[in-house]
């Protein structure tokens, strides 16, 4: 049965206004996005049957290197562990995309998880993004230590988070737990506050 996601609320929608408000254009800013279908697919990465199966439904090889993501159009694999990844697709793809990689990887040892309420996709972006997400975060968000195309797992705001760099922007995608979304929005809410403010005239 297909989902009507008209029906979904997301646990942010109290505080969609305090989104749209916060932040500077130009400097730095933050949006949800909408939901997507999540998969947890772990395999053998040493098989080559698992790979090829995998890359046949997802259009493109699962990243091999510790802490990367490798896309298409609008998919994505995050790698989270050595036989562990994140696999994202527009939520209008869900059950194909299930049934595709369910198909393609049966009769192998592999797990293969819908996870789509799992976290919250939140989107901060602009040249002061680094700087807000540092404030909670203790990854080196330096741009020697991690460029677009890196992703990781730590925590923000003492909250787990999964951290992807998307674009040179920066552009970073954060998605956490949903009960966590609420109270990681508003310190990211808070600390956008300082480019948001604006020369008191004199």
């Amino acid at each position: 049965m297909t989902e009507r996601t008209d029906l979904m609320r997301s646990p942010l929608a109290d505080r969609a206004s305090a989104i749209k408000a916060a932040g500077a254009p130009g400097i730095v800013s933050l949006r949800e996005l909408p939901t997507a279908t999540q998969i947890d697919l772990r395999g053998n990465p040493g098989d080559a049957a698992f790979l090829a199966g995998a890359r046949t439904t997802l259009g493109f090889d699962l990243p091999g290197e510790p802490n990367r993501a490798t896309t298409k159009n609008e998919r994505a694999a995050l790698w989270l562990s050595p036989d562990q990844w994140l696999v994202l697709a527009p939520f209008a793809e869900r059950e194909a995309f299930l049934n595709g990689l369910r198909a393609q990887l049966a009769g192998q040892h592999v797990a293969v998880a819908d996870v789509s309420a799992n976290r919250v996709l939140l989107e901060l972006a602009g040249p002061k993004a680094r700087e807000v997400i540092a404030k909670g975060c203790g990854l080196d968000l330096h741009p020697r230590s991690f460029t677009p195309g890196c992703c990781a797992q730590s925590l923000l705001a003492r909250s787990q988070a999964l951290i992807w760099q998307t674009d040179n922007a920066p552009t970073y995608r954060v998605m956490v737990r949903p009960s966590f979304a609420g109270y990681v929005v508003d310190f990211l809410v808070d600390g956008m506050r300082e480019y948001a403010l604006r020369p008191i005239a004199r």
